[in-house]
């Protein structure tokens, strides 16, 4: 039987569209990762202001290095 997913927050990128790339390259590279708008506005389409990533409690550490070398330690703040 599979593990089951843990979320836990890694990152919050600048709006849902960023984060979304975000998690796609994570996503990409095999690291289980969802978006979180951080307000309900999210919900009646794109939203513009900060959005949470999270992703698997068993991958943080390697996420975090991943978006570090990829990004700069800018994106995890």
């Amino acid at each position: 039987m599979p593990n089951k997913i843990q979320w836990v927050y890694l990152t919050t990128a600048p709006d849902q569209l960023t984060a979304e790339m975000w998690r796609g390259l994570l996503n990409n590279e095999g690291i289980p990762a969802m978006v979180r708008a951080g307000d309900t506005a999210s919900y009646m389409g794109v939203f513009a202001g900060p959005t949470r990533i999270l992703v698997d409690a068993a991958a943080l550490e390697e996420a975090s290095r991943f978006l570090e070398e990829q990004l700069g330690p800018e994106a995890l703040k």
